[in-house]
């Protein structure tokens, strides 16, 4: 007697520059369609750290927030954010509100929370005219890529996340904490391991310090998993870091990152990380409908710069609580 993986049940493109794509025709139920196949997407989305649906047609975000459960149980709220969404309620959200013209480069989300997302989930409701394409990049094969000392150095120290928030630029203090009450948002610093300083004008400005490469909760095998280059100063476009640097000083950017120990990231590292992403990035350009489902310890993700109109709903799901959130020996055990 034969048996099948639940992987197997569903024939999915590979291509070594593109996300697996599975092309599937327009059921008529939608949600029916996703829990009957749900163990074999999840399956696809194990074996290859993320799986692009083609063909559900997917329109509405009633019918996003039904499909994204069915496929990955309880949606999570966001905290912490980094920059404005707009929330559809229970879970479900526009993409990050960030310049058309400004990539966002390779990330994990929220990785700097002690609570992370082990899911993404992204569905596109309008494709752009040009670009635009949410891209991945393998976390495993990332971290073998980059230079051994660099990574070691990260491994050790972990990597600093400095904040500071305003009303002009990045997530207001209610857009990241859910609340402007002081006296709440420093509860919730104190409870996640993030140091916190307001400022003689009232803002806030904060500090974590968090684990660079983790082990995946499933598989055991180790995943650069961070957001040190994209949220770092030399990330930006040079008149943006030019004009931030200008107006708030180099201590009161948005958002930066540094070694665990507190030593600034110089620009080569940065290009660096860059660049070894760019070396391991799949994409597939966005088509209305599309379903996608990435691996957010395994897969790192971005998004491109585009034209036109671009509407792709975000949700978060299964969140998992990495080694504490703090910088581990793994470095030390290889």
């Amino acid at each position: 007697m034969s048996f099948s993986s639940p992987a197997s049940l569903l024939e999915v493109e590979l291509h070594p520059d593109r996300p697996p794509v599975l092309r599937v025709e327009q059921p008529l139920d939608v949600t029916g369609w996703a829990a009957q196949y749900r163990e074999a997407v999840r399956a696809q989305v194990a074996e290859h750290g993320a799986l692009l649906v083609r063909g559900l047609g997917l329109r509405e975000p009633d019918q996003v927030r039904a499909i994204f459960t069915a496929l990955g149980g309880e949606l999570m709220a966001e905290r912490e954010a980094f920059a404005p969404r707009t929330s559809y309620g229970a879970g479900l959200y526009s993409s990050t509100a960030w310049p058309d013209n400004q990539p966002m480069c390779m990330h994990h989300e929220l990785s700097y929370v002690q609570r992370v997302p082990g899911l993404m989930l992204f569905a596109c409701l309008t494709a752009p005219d040009r670009g635009g394409a949410t891209a991945v990049a393998d976390a495993e094969e990332v971290l073998r890529a980059l230079p051994t000392a660099l990574t070691e150095r990260f491994e050790r120290e972990g990597w600093l996340l400095t904040r500071s928030y305003n009303d002009e630029i990045g997530a207001s203090l209610s857009e990241s904490f859910g609340t402007e009450d002081r006296e709440t948002v420093e509860n919730y610093c104190r409870a996640h391991a993030i140091d916190f300083e307001w400022q003689p004008d009232g803002s806030l400005r904060t500090r974590q310090r968090r684990g660079a490469v983790v082990r995946h909760p499933v598989t055991g095998r180790r995943c650069w998993f961070n957001q040190i280059a994209f949220l770092n100063e030399w990330t930006l476009a040079p008149e943006v870091r030019e004009y931030l640097v200008d107006e708030y000083g180099p201590d009161g950017l948005p958002f930066n990152t540094r070694y665990g120990d507190g030593g600034p990231i110089d620009e080569d590292v940065v290009r660096t990380l860059n660049a070894t992403y760019e070396d391991h990035t799949r994409r597939e350009p966005w088509q209305d409908g599309d379903l996608m489902l990435v691996d957010n310890i395994r897969s790192a993700h971005s998004r491109e710069a585009f034209t036109g109109e671009r509407e792709v709903l975000v949700a978060m799901a299964e969140p998992w609580h990495p080694a504490d959130g703090r910088p581990s020996p793994e470095g030390s055990r290889r």
